[in-house]
């Protein structure tokens, strides 16, 4: 008689998903964190994008090996390290006495982002039936955009405190507040990984067929259990090679690799992250005030969350294709409307805008009172020559703040559309077809290199994003990242299959045909 599948498997799924909301808040929250420690640390633009990015290197280096590692010591073993690195990082995040240790502890988190980041969607693959896989799948990616979201509320309700002097929260040490949090989900995830079971395909894959068939019965039910084995038995029965890293550039995955790769790239190219922790800095310069911006960080992070739920209703009815040249249409879309705003935006210092401002700062910047400057770096060279490098650098963010002149409404409306789009399509999306497009014994192997690239692109983004801004200028940096995702939607619609509903082993005969034949 068929046992039926109970919610043990949605619940590992769910429980394993809770990295991805550590992966979220921890790379996030920096956004409220930057304002603070460019401060205080007195920080130039490109030791502020490091204090942002050096997160992101360290989750690539991570990911080069977590694959390897989870193949060798399990993937439940790998997330429990990852939850300690997690509370470990937060409490010396909270704690550092200078940017040294700041970014020490921020890398030594980063470890934990990377690892998480591509073994939770990995296990959930492995222990998910095809129909089930993509909705799944994508509760890591709902996870990562709750914690975004979750990071986003909690800096801007220790912002609250902090100026309300509540809990003992002063202004000066918010930031330590805002970092050390992060501490309290993270020992949950570790006590809840304590009752999930390893990956039925690596149990399998180290010789403990009994082990894998019970956690299969449990979570899809024994009918459905019978024929995973079955696939499984099937595809590790084949001939091992020595070299699976040397055998993803090989002809037969040729295909694969390079939608992987397209992939990686562009979900990072495209902005998303220069928004999810910049988004205050960015929202702040159109002119909205401090605590405003915090507050249309939150509905950033709501929109994410509310279009990441789509997806997940979606991805296993519509496919994954449409829902990816609906999304990357809409962020180029999008983010050529921000270029277009910030282009024809006007920065023009008034008396009014210099109220609050010292008499010194007063005096100097007479000169350049009433005038009209076309763009933001305009009105920064003229602010370096007037106030001299060092103090434009210091008053520059609450200076362009007071003289831009645009629609705030349509950027906030860009920004939100962007999120949307990206959170609908290629944020979820990505994860699944990592997850499906590698054969099964290449899969740990492939995504780590993937994933990798796809952490190094988002390091460099978040680098650059401050040095962008200085140097371009918003108008020419949205238009760049709007230009790239174009690229990216083009090699969708002409090389992208649909995986929508395939087994994993069918879905590798579809990307290489040869491989049935193995």
């Amino acid at each position: 008689m068929q046992k039926p599948p109970n919610n043990k498997g949605f619940t590992y799924a769910l429980v394993v998903a809770l990295g991805g909301f550590l992966m979220g808040f921890d790379a996030s929250v920096i956004s409220g964190v930057v304002s603070f420690i460019e401060s205080e640390f007195q920080l130039d633009k490109l030791q502020v994008g490091w204090a942002v990015a050096s997160l992101t290197l360290t989750a690539s280096l991570a990911m080069l090996i977590a694959g390897p590692l989870s193949q060798r010591f399990g993937r439940i073993s790998i997330l429990k390290l990852a939850a300690c690195l997690f509370a470990v990082s937060a409490i010396l995040s909270a704690l550092a006495p200078n940017y040294f240790w700041l970014v020490a502890a921020r890398m030594l988190g980063g470890f934990g982002v990377g690892a998480a980041l591509i073994i939770a969607p990995m296990y959930i693959a492995e222990s998910s039936p095809p129909e089930l896989r993509g909705r799944r799948v994508s509760l890591n990616q709902l996870n990562i955009v709750i914690g975004i979201s979750a990071a986003f509320f909690t800096n801007y309700a220790i912002l609250l405190f902090a100026q309300s002097a509540m809990f003992g929260i002063d202004l000066q040490n918010a930031w330590r507040w805002m970092l050390g949090i992060e501490a309290l989900p993270a020992i949950l995830y570790l006590i809840g990984l304590y009752i999930v079971p390893e990956s039925p395909r690596w149990l399998m894959l180290k010789g403990r067929d009994t082990e894998a068939n019970e956690v299969l019965d449990a979570s899809i039910g024994t009918q459905k259990a019978h024929i995973e084995i079955n696939n499984i038995k099937t595809d590790l029965a084949r001939p091992e090679h020595k070299t699976p890293v040397l055998e993803l550039f090989q002809k037969p995955l040729r295909l694969a690799l390079f939608l992987g790769l397209t992939l990686a790239i562009t979900q990072q190219i495209t902005g998303i992250n220069a928004i999810f922790f910049y988004a205050p800095m960015i929202f702040e310069q159109s002119g909205i005030g401090t605590n405003a911006s915090f507050v249309q960080a939150i509905l950033v992070g709501l929109t994410n969350l509310v279009f990441t739920l789509l997806a997940i209703a979606f991805i296993d009815k519509v496919g994954r294709k449409p829902l990816l040249v609906f999304g990357l249409s809409g962020i180029a879309f999008f983010m050529m409307m921000l270029a277009y705003q910030f282009s024809n935006a006007q920065y023009i210092i008034s008396a009014t805008d210099l109220q609050g401002f010292d008499g010194v700062v007063l005096s100097q910047l007479q000169s350049i009172q009433e005038q009209v400057f076309a763009s933001d770096i305009a009105f920064k060279t003229a602010l370096s020559i007037t106030l001299g490098t060092e103090q434009a650098l210091s008053l520059e963010a609450e200076l362009l703040a007071a003289a831009i002149n645009i629609n705030a409404t349509w950027v906030l409306i860009g920004i939100l559309g962007f999120v949307a789009c990206f959170a609908v399509s290629i944020g979820p999306v990505m994860w699944v077809l990592f997850s499906e497009l590698f054969p099964n014994r290449l899969r740990a192997i492939a995504i780590s290199c993937v994933g990798l690239v796809n952490s190094a692109v988002s390091f460099l983004v978040q680098l650059v994003f401050p040095w962008e801004l200085a140097n371009f200028g918003s108008a020419l940096t949205f238009a760049i990242y709007g230009t790239f995702s174009i690229i990216g939607l083009v090699i969708v619609i002409r090389w992208l299959p649909e995986t929508k509903g395939r087994s994993l082993e069918s879905i590798e005969v579809l990307l290489n045909p040869n491989s049935a034949k193995a």
